[in-house]
C-alpha cells in the first residue's frame, strides 16, 4: 500500500511540475504572443468605455479622440477620427468587436493611461481617484500627408517620407485607404458590415501597404547592388568601366538580360547608375557573388522585420538560396527575380545613403503627454543598421545626386537644394505590359545632411519604360519633399 501511495505521490508531483512549467510558459514567455493574438480582445474590453487620450500630428491636427456620447447611450465615450481615411493605416482604429490596429494598438496602454508614468505623476495620485490618459503626438505631419494623398489620387500606390537623421516618419500614405469611423462605430452590426465590405474589396484597403506589403523594387534596388560593390572593394567611383552593351548573358544560360528599349549603356559606377544600366548591374552582381550581395542586402534591412512602432511589419526579402544559380543572381542585382520590398524599406535605403550609411529605427510617435500637456515619454533616436560605411555612403550620395541632375530622376530636382534619387520600373509580365513605377530619393540644403528621404510606388502603370518612375512617381516625391523642407524651415 505504501508503495502505491508513493507512486501516486510521485505522479501527482510530476503533474504539478508540468502544470507549473506550462503556466509559466503561457503567462511569462508566451505573454506577448497572447497579447498580439487578434482573437484576444481583453484589453479592448477593459479600455473601450473609459477615457482615452487623443492622437495628434506633429503639426497639431487631431486625428483620433474620444467624445462623450449623448445621455442614455449604451457607452459613455465614442472613439472618432476627424480626418477620416487620411491616417487610417497608421493610426488604425479602436473597436470593441473588431479590435485595434495601428497606433491605437501599439500605444493602447499609454492612450488608456495605464503606464506607471501616467498613473502616478505625483504623490497625490496615490490618494486621489482620477482618470489619467496619455495623449500621443505623432511624428507624421498632416500637411505632408495631404500632399501625398492629393498627388497620388485614385491610383493604387504608396508614399513614405522620413527624416533620415532620426528615423521619424513624416508621411505614410497608401491608396486605397478606409474610413476608421465606419469600424469604430458603436453600431456593431454596421461596423461588421463595413469590415466585410472592406475585406471583399480585392484592392485590400485595410492593409497598410506602406509597411506591410512587398513589391518588386525594380531598379531602385541598384543602389543596394552599388553599395555591395563598394563594400567589396572591387568597385570604386571610376573603376571598373563596364563595356557599352545592349545585353548581358550570365553564365549558365543562353538567355540574355537586356536594357530597356534595347538601348546600349556602360561606363563607371556614376555612369551606369545615372542611366540605370541593367547589363552592368547584372554583371556586377554576378562578379560580386552571392555572399557579398546577401550580406549587403541584409545590412540594409532585408530579410528582417523593421523595428517600427506599429503592428506586424512585413519583412523585405532578398534571396539567400541561389545555390550557384548565377542567372537568378544577375536578375536579383537589378531588383528582379524573388527580390521584394516594402515602400518603407526602400525609403530606408535612400535614408541610409543620406545619413552616412546609418539606418535609424523608424518610428511614428514623437512623444506621450499627460493631461497637463507635460511630456512623460519621448523616444530617443536609435540606430538600427549600419548599411555601409560613411565613405561609401558619400560615393552613393553623389551618384544619386547625378541621377537627379542628369539622369532618369531629373523630375525630382528641387532648385536650391541638393537632391538625389533613383528611379525604378518593376515589370509585371502582363500583356499589354504594365509595371510598378518607383522612385526613391533624398533632399536637403547644400553642404548639410539631407533632412528628408522618400519612396513612392505607383502600382500597375501602363508600359515598361525605365522613364516611368521618373515621369509618374517623381512629381509626387518632389512635392512631398518640398512640403517637408518648407515645414523644416528650408531643410534645417
Amino acid at each position: 500500500m505504501s508503495n502505491q501511495i508513493a507512486k501516486l505521490g510521485v505522479g501527482l508531483l510530476a503533474c504539478f511540475l508540468v502544470l507549473f512549467v506550462q503556466l509559466n510558459r503561457v503567462t511569462v514567455f508566451g505573454a506577448q504572443e497572447l497579447k498580439d493574438n487578434p482573437v484576444n480582445n481583453r484589453s479592448i474590453l477593459r479600455d473601450f468605455d473609459a477615457p482615452r487620450g487623443t492622437i495628434v500630428t506633429a503639426d497639431e491636427v487631431i486625428v483620433a479622440r474620444s467624445e462623450p456620447t449623448p445621455e442614455g447611450s449604451r457607452f459613455e465615450f465614442a472613439r472618432t477620427y476627424p480626418e477620416g481615411d487620411l491616417f487610417a493605416h497608421t493610426v488604425g482604429y479602436f473597436s470593441l468587436n473588431l479590435g485595434a490596429t495601428g497606433v491605437e494598438d501599439s500605444y493602447n496602454a499609454e492612450l488608456a493611461g495605464r503606464t506607471i508614468d501616467l498613473s502616478f505623476r505625483s504623490l497625490d495620485d496615490l490618494f486621489v481617484d482620477r482618470d489619467r490618459v496619455g495623449d500621443v503626438r505623432l511624428t507624421l505631419r498632416a500637411d505632408v500627408q495631404r500632399v501625398a494623398k492629393d498627388l497620388l489620387g485614385e491610383r493604387q500606390g504608396s508614399v513614405v517620407a522620413l527624416d533620415p537623421r532620426s528615423g521619424e516618419l513624416l508621411a505614410m500614405w497608401s491608396w486605397p485607404s478606409f474610413d476608421p469611423n465606419a469600424l469604430a462605430t458603436q453600431d456593431f452590426s454596421a461596423a461588421n458590415d463595413a469590415f466585410a465590405l472592406f475585406q471583399a474589396d480585392e484592392r485590400d484597403p485595410l492593409l497598410a501597404k506602406t509597411y506591410r506589403e512587398r513589391f518588386f523594387p525594380g531598379s531602385t534596388f541598384k543602389v543596394v547592388t552599388a553599395a555591395a560593390g563598394l563594400a567589396s572593394g572591387e568597385i570604386t567611383a571610376d573603376q571598373p568601366v563596364y563595356p557599352v552593351a545592349r545585353e548581358y548573358t550570365p553564365p549558365q544560360t543562353n538567355r540574355p538580360l537586356r536594357n530597356f528599349g534595347g538601348s546600349s549603356c556602360g561606363g563607371d559606377l556614376f555612369d551606369i547608375l545615372r542611366v540605370s544600366c541593367n547589363t552592368a548591374f547584372a554583371q556586377m552582381a554576378v562578379d560580386l557573388g552571392e555572399d557579398q550581395m546577401v550580406g549587403t542586402a541584409e545590412s540594409f534591412g532585408f530579410n528582417a522585420a523593421p523595428p517600427i512602432d506599429l503592428p506586424a511589419p512585413a519583412q523585405s526579402v532578398f534571396p539567400t538560396d541561389f545555390e550557384q544559380n548565377l542567372p537568378a543572381l544577375a536578375q536579383a542585382g537589378i531588383g528582379q527575380n524573388d527580390v521584394s520590398a516594402t515602400p518603407l524599406q526602400m525609403a530606408m535605403v535612400a535614408a541610409a545613403v543620406a545619413n552616412e550609411g546609418r539606418i535609424m529605427t523608424p518610428r511614428t510617435v514623437a512623444d506621450i503627454r499627460d493631461d497637463d500637456n507635460s511630456v512623460v515619454d519621448e523616444p530617443e533616436p536609435t540606430q538600427w543598421r549600419r548599411a555601409v560605411s560613411a565613405e561609401h555612403a558619400a560615393v552613393l550620395r553623389q551618384a544619386m545626386v547625378e541621377v537627379a541632375e542628369r539622369g532618369t530622376a531629373r523630375n525630382l530636382a528641387i532648385p536650391g537644394f541638393e537632391v538625389g534619387g533613383k528611379t525604378g520600373t518593376a515589370q509585371l509580365g502582363t500583356d499589354p505590359p504594365r509595371s510598378h513605377a518607383w522612385i526613391i530619393g533624398f533632399a536637403g540644403l547644400p553642404g548639410q545632411p539631407p533632412s528628408v528621404a522618400v519612396a513612392v510606388i505607383v502600382e500597375g502603370q501602363p508600359g515598361a519604360s525605365e522613364q516611368t518612375g521618373g515621369q509618374v512617381a517623381a512629381p509626387i516625391a518632389k512635392a512631398v519633399m518640398e512640403t517637408v523642407l518648407a515645414a523644416q524651415g528650408g531643410g534645417a
